[in-house]
């Protein structure tokens, strides 16, 4: 029997911690077995955690080497200095969901960011990267690792990653599932000059001292590839099949369903949109009566407020946050997703996680955001919706009764027929799903392969 190679993998979120950072080496790691290689873990024991999700613990493959080890982190400091919690007594219903990119213009809030940004560099996880350097340096030499994997943010995995590679001659991936000097918040960390540079320089060290880089969208490969000679791949984030078949319910027909899941930030917040959902439901009795506005996650207090400025509190079921299996149901169920970027020039470039799980749900997409860039490319390839300006109120209000038309439709053909049901790129029979060749090619079991090839390489 082939021994398998081992790929150690250093990353700050873990089961039990949830959220969108969890999800893509979680995956990798639960689908490498099939592809010969053995993950081996390594992660704080006591990580800064926003949301927590036990039920993530299924996708770890049975056998994985998971190594916990404690962290200390300044979290404390940016607690007092921004006098907030990070999460509501609600249970993280109704939280200022944009510490860094808020409208929060208070002096303690600059503060707060200023230390951030000026004096745990390049993130407060910094003080762990050199006992981490020196447990693993010992590690890799006693336990034949092959091939070493950061992914950050936060960056200083990658430090980690770089003293390991240096101590031991090991191959290195560093994994970036966002940027690092041009990620949208950069901006708002008040940096001065040396500061700056030295977040720039650390971030070149990372790029040139790999053996390669991995990005999630080709904007980012794009611009790494322009400061480093080191190979630049791109493996988007995905779904997982094993998620989202099969329904455990049928999607509900009884209401037009506006569904958001995850982090609803401040500055996302599709005004318009709220706005043309109130005149319309204000207008059209029947369409106040189908309306339903769902959130399922952390939502920032300007949301709600958009909501109730426009008469629609009462067709909100705020959820909080779910576990992920729970998510991915109810985006299957509902009529249209919606999936406001950020009010950025970067946010173009941003290619959010859930992205995936919506086009894999096969329901229409509502984005908000530069109607060019890489949502707007992914959208068109794959058919999964459409994008628009978040000041376009004209094609705001029009792709709105667009849908509701088709809620119409669908409603009306459901009512007068039952068996199979066409769901956008798949079709739904009997519990069995089949994907459209352009969406299957974002599974997480594909791109595992996709990742393994690289393994290989180096």
């Amino acid at each position: 029997m082939e021994t398998k190679k081992k790929a150690l993998i250093i990353t700050y979120y873990w089961p039990p911690s949830g959220g969108s950072g969890v999800q893509r080496w979680l995956k990798f790691a639960k689908y490498l077995p099939l592809y010969g290689w053995e993950p081996v873990i390594y992660t704080p024991e006591n990580p800064e955690a926003n949301t927590e999700d036990p039920s993530l613990a299924k996708d770890i493959a049975p056998g994985t080497v998971v190594i916990k080890r404690k962290i200390w982190e300044p979290y404390s400091i940016f607690k007092m200095l921004s006098r907030k919690k990070d999460i509501s007594s609600d249970g993280g219903k109704h939280i200022k969901a944009n510490l860094i990119g808020s409208e929060n213009k208070s002096l303690s809030h600059r503060l707060s960011l200023f230390v951030r940004g000026n004096f745990f560099i390049p993130d407060p996880r910094r003080f762990w990267i050199r006992p981490s350097v020196k447990f693993l340096s010992k590690y890799v030499k006693e336990n034949h690792i092959d091939v070493i994997v950061s992914t950050g943010p936060p960056h200083s995995m990658h430090l980690i990653a770089k003293g390991v590679k240096e101590a031991t001659g090991v191959r290195w991936i560093a994994d970036f599932r966002d940027p690092w000097t041009e990620i949208f918040y950069f901006k708002h960390l008040n940096l001065t000059k040396w500061a700056y540079r030295r977040h720039r320089n650390l971030e070149q060290s990372v790029l040139d001292s790999a053996d390669v880089v991995v990005t999630v969208n080709n904007q980012v490969q794009k611009d790494f590839a322009a400061r480093t000679s080191t190979p630049v791949a791109m493996i988007t984030n995905g779904f997982d099949h094993q998620d989202i078949e099969p329904a455990t319910e049928p999607r509900d027909m009884s209401k037009f369903s506006l569904l958001h899941t995850g982090i609803f930030v401040d500055n996302g917040n599709p005004e318009h949109l709220w706005e043309v959902l109130g005149q319309k439901a204000a207008a059209e009795p029947q369409f106040l009566e189908d309306l339903q506005i769902r959130l399922m996650g952390q939502v920032d207090s300007t949301i709600l407020a958009g909501i109730d400025k426009a008469g629609l509190t009462e067709k909100l079921i705020n959820m909080g946050y779910r576990p992920h299996k729970e998510v991915v149901q109810w985006q299957r169920r509902a009529q249209v997703l919606l999936m406001p970027l950020r009010k950025e020039p970067e946010a173009g470039a941003i290619l959010a996680g859930k992205f995936f799980e919506y086009i894999a749900s096969g329901r229409p997409m509502l984005a908000f955001g530069p109607t060019q860039g890489v949502v707007a490319d992914a959208l068109q390839e794959t058919g999964g919706g459409v994008i628009v300006d978040f000041s376009d109120r004209e094609s705001t209000k029009r792709e709105i009764d667009r849908l509701y038309a088709e809620y119409l439709q669908e409603k009306a053909a459901a009512t007068a027929q039952e068996g199979e049901v066409s769901e956008g790129g798949k079709r739904v029979s009997g519990g069995k799903i089949e994907f459209s060749p352009a969406v299957m090619k974002y599974s997480r079991q594909n791109l595992t392969g996709e990742m393994v090839k690289l393994f290989e390489q180096i």
